[in-house]
């Protein structure tokens, strides 16, 4: 079976495409709310692309299928007919449609009721077949269709690539998003940043995946409208044009779920392997493991819905995905961190998106601590980056890159790489949502070589800066011990239970004491010498694990001397006095 596939945009104008799609629009004001034209521009553009794709072969098809009609497996012939992994079956087509337009609801359900059944399950989590009915009772249909069969609205796959097809979906959603209020970037992770992990992940491997062939999984827990798997796999072709990828995903949105399918149908790939579904509470892929997983999954957003599901594999310990500790319930991302680990090979390798909690929050013991500990404890947390503010549709805030990997290489074993790229980036000449900054070719390059040679080494573009610092694993661990004070009576004397000091818990004090460092020798030195009666309760020390990244990267500034501060109130002093007379003197009140 021939595989509609190119990894290459063309010169197909993403913006202008979309914005065409999006004014067909135009026929549904009144009859539906702007957000929610996406309900039927969305579908239509998939059932086009879908319709597009198929018509070369359409009259091979409709030949086979009058010789396999009546077989009770035809699904093969059917496809090898199209040379696609779908097919249609229906005799009509836009053309015919519009050319009967007093039967163009009952015509048009016919058409849709002819494609395979992969297609029929994309079309079902669109929940289209109702927006049907109401777009044929306000006799609006039939305009529908005909926008959709301009020239210009043509969407074949042999002239708009796969990648092409995505960015055009990326501008529909975002502009449905921004109708409804919504936030974009729950629905996808803009280029620069995708392509950013995508280089780091496959940075050490380029001259041997080269050499050998490219024969590899990717896998993305939460993935929208699959663009990181598609940005993945032409990552892989453009090393190896013979590459065999197979892209895994799973996604709970249904919309973006159809049109992730729908893509993976179109580009000749796997389309089973697009799941629907919960990942933390409705796992479809348990078992599996792969060579990359690649994803940003939503951070600040609880998992009540999926508590007593993710609890219950927490029971299971080893055996389940979520044994390492759990987060707080107003926050899963770190849920996603633990579904990545475990979906990878023991040579596998993971770059996921996460914002500045995963790093500190939580105490010493809690979940998230216990995950960083993990984590780092395996010897699988290998870099860190920092990624430029203004970098998403949906948030100004800090976020980061972190590198997963089962296998790292000698060099970089028992050692976490941390790079400061906050500064890598080109400012847009136009903010798209929260998205002031780009991370560009150059910016990113920078980046990956930085993770690359792994050095303690500042690097520049200009006046723009990019730091990397190699960090044993040990630094990030502290002991948190409990210190106790003796709780004293009237006479000022320890009160005593049986032959043990009571403790005064109003005075029960925590100290994080470095890995590094001998509890004893630190509560000698740091806490003794101040509170001589004091003590460690031993059987409550915990270990814990943050990783301070900015204080690792802090560069300490001396203040200004007062003598040249006021030195220059001074003469800004006699500045705004020689304006105001200046000012005064125009106007006419001289003295």
């Amino acid at each position: 079976m021939s595989e509609v596939y190119s990894s290459k945009q063309t010169t197909v104008n993403i913006t202008e495409k979309s914005n065409m799609i999006w004014n067909n629009a135009n026929h549904l004001v009144g009859l539906y709310k702007p957000h929610e034209y996406g309900k039927v521009i969305l579908p239509m553009t998939v059932i086009k692309r879908f319709h597009d794709t198929l018509l070369p072969t359409r009259g091979k098809v409709l030949e086979t299928y009058e010789k396999v009609k009546n077989f009770e497996v035809k699904d093969g012939f059917l496809e090898a007919a199209s040379g696609l992994s779908f097919y249609n079956v229906s005799s009509f087509t836009f053309e015919s449609l519009l050319a009967d337009s007093s039967h163009i609801e009952e015509n048009f359900r016919a058409y849709l009721n002819g494609f395979s059944d992969n297609v029929q399950d994309v079309l079902a989590h669109f929940e289209f077949d109702k927006e049907i009915t109401k777009l044929a009772n306000n006799n609006i249909l039939f305009y529908i269709i005909q926008e959709f069969n301009k020239k210009s609205s043509y969407l074949g796959a042999d002239l708009i690539t796969a990648v092409d097809m995505g960015y055009i979906f990326e501008d529909l959603i975002k502009t449905f998003s921004e109708s409804y209020n919504e936030e974009a970037g729950a629905h996808f992770t803009s280029r620069d940043i995708i392509y950013l992990m995508t280089d780091l992940l496959i940075c050490d491997e380029k001259n041997s995946l080269v050499e050998n062939g490219v024969v590899k999984t990717v896998y993305d827990q939460t993935m929208g409208t699959s663009q990181m798997l598609g940005c993945m796999e032409e990552r892989l072709r453009a090393l190896d044009s013979d590459a065999e990828i197979r892209c895994f995903g799973q996604e709970f949105n249904p919309e973006t779920y159809a049109i992730a399918k729908a893509d993976m149908i179109i580009k000749g790939g796997n389309a089973d392997n697009m799941k629907f579904g919960d990942t933390l509470s409705d796992d479809k892929f348990s078992g599996y493991t792969f060579d990359y997983c690649i994803s940003n999954p939503p951070f600040g957003i609880d998992w009540k819905r999926e508590e007593a599901a993710v609890k219950a594999e927490h029971r299971l310990g080893d055996k389940g995905r979520f044994g390492a500790g759990l987060p707080k319930i107003s926050d899963g991302q770190m849920l996603f961190m633990l579904n990545g680990v475990s979906k990878l090979k023991n040579t596998g390798k993971m770059a996921i998106i996460q914002n500045g909690s995963p790093l500190f929050s939580g105490a010493a013991g809690s979940g998230e601590s216990e995950i960083r500990r993990y984590l780092i404890e395996n010897d699988w947390l290998d870099a860190i980056i920092q990624l430029p503010s203004d970098s998403f549709y949906n948030t100004g805030i800090t976020t980061y890159v972190w590198i997963v990997t089962k296998s790292k290489p000698p060099h970089r074993e028992g050692k976490v790489q941390l790079i400061d790229a906050s500064n890598m980036y080109e400012q847009r000449r136009k903010s798209i949502g929260n998205k002031k900054n780009d991370i560009s070719d150059a910016c990113r390059e920078i980046i990956v070589q930085a993770y690359g040679e792994y050095q303690n080494k500042t690097y520049l573009i200009g006046e723009k800066t990019c730091e990397s610092k190699i960090i044993d694993n040990i630094d990030f661990g502290f002991n948190k011990i409990i210190i106790e004070s003796p709780l004293l009576n009237e006479d000022g004397q320890p009160v005593m239970k049986g032959k043990k000091v009571t403790p005064d818990t109003s005075k029960r004090d925590t100290e994080n004491v470095p890995l590094t460092e001998d509890i004893d020798v630190y509560f000698e030195s740091e806490v003794k010498s101040f509170n001589p009666e004091s003590w460690i309760d031993k059987s409550k020390t915990t270990v814990g694990y943050e990783i301070p990244f900015t204080r690792y990267f802090y560069e300490y500034i001396e203040p200004e001397r007062s003598g040249d501060i006021a030195k220059r109130l001074n003469i800004l002093e006699k500045s705004i006095v020689a304006s105001l007379e200046k000012l005064f003197s125009k106007s006419g009140d001289t003295k």
